[in-house]
C-alpha cells in the first residue's frame, strides 16, 4: 500500500497556490510543512491531506522528474531493513539508510533508495519498536 507520494516542483510558492486551490474541493489542505534543514533534499516540503494525515507532498530543491518520491508502507522495521538491502543488491543507490526519522514522527522508521532512473523510493514503518 502506498503510504504517501511526493514530487519535485520548480517553484514552491507558485505550486502551493495552485494545490491549495485545486485540492480544496477534495477536502485536502496543507497540514504539514518542513523547511530547509528538515528534509533529505535540503528544501521545503509541503504535505497535503486530511484528518492529520499528509499523504500528498510537493517539494523543491530537487530536479523535477527525478524528485518523484513514492513511500510504501512496511509492516515491520525488519521489512524496512530488508527492503533497503534488497534494493541495493538489485542496483539501487542508497538515499538514506534504515533508521528513525523523528522529525517526521516519533515512530517513523524508514529507508530510502534511488531506483535506476533516480526515482526516490521509500519504505516506512510507523509501528513503535
Amino acid at each position: 500500500m502506498i503510504d504517501h507520494i511526493g514530487f519535485a516542483v520548480s517553484d514552491i510558492a507558485r505550486s502551493r497556490a495552485f494545490y491549495d486551490a485545486a485540492l480544496e474541493p477534495l477536502g485536502l489542505a496543507p497540514i504539514m510543512e518542513f523547511g530547509p534543514g528538515e528534509t533529505e533534499s535540503g528544501g521545503t516540503a509541503l504535505g497535503y491531506g486530511r484528518e492529520g494525515d499528509p499523504f500528498f507532498w510537493i517539494g523543491d530543491n530537487e530536479k523535477v522528474g527525478e524528485g518523484t518520491h513514492i513511500a510504501l508502507s512496511a509492516p515491520t522495521r525488519a521489512a524496512v531493513d530488508a527492503f533497503h538491502a534488497a534494493a541495493l543488491a538489485a542496483g539501487g543507490r542508497d538515499h538514506g539508510a534504515p533508521g528513525l526519522r523523528p522529525h517526521y514522527g516519533p515512530d517513523y522508521y524508514a529507508a530510502f533508495v534511488l531506483d535506476p532512473d533516480g526515482i526516490n523510493l521509500e519504505a516506512v514503518c510507523r509501528v513503535p519498536a
